[in-house]
């Protein structure tokens, strides 16, 4: 029920910034109409998504079963695409900097290392 206020709110919130946009108004009516469908639409897409799943014997939703739900829309499919590859790149980019800063700790510690039982053969 919270879950279906949210979709009604967020609708009602872009139904707003269409209206301003193009200089009309919303019924209240539409914005419920418009609400009920995204939220059975999204049902449905959940559903899919999880029998995508199913079908490959995973428990879990994968990427590739959202974008064989997006296949039917060439700019969804594009979008999510490029964003995954987005993500992909700045994961991959935030290991490199992990690597290079435990590197850098862990070389930091040898010679620190090095030093003490240096100090300690001189004393």
């Amino acid at each position: 029920q919270r879950l279906k206020a949210a979709v009604h709110y967020t609708v009602g919130c872009l139904c707003q910034d269409v209206a301003e946009e193009q200089e009309l108004q919303f019924s209240k009516q539409t914005i419920a109409a418009i609400s009920e469908i995204t939220f059975r639409q999204c049902e449905n897409f959940a559903k899919d998504l999880e029998m995508f799943a199913r079908h490959a014997k995973r428990s879990t939703v994968t990427l590739e079963d959202v974008k064989l739900l997006a296949r039917r829309s060439r700019s969804l499919l594009k979008y999510i695409t490029q964003r995954s590859e987005e993500i992909v790149s700045s994961n991959m980019e935030q290991k490199e900097r992990k690597k290079k800063k435990s590197s850098t700790a862990k070389t930091a510690e040898q010679e620190a290392a090095v030093v003490e039982s240096e100090d300690s053969n001189m004393a």
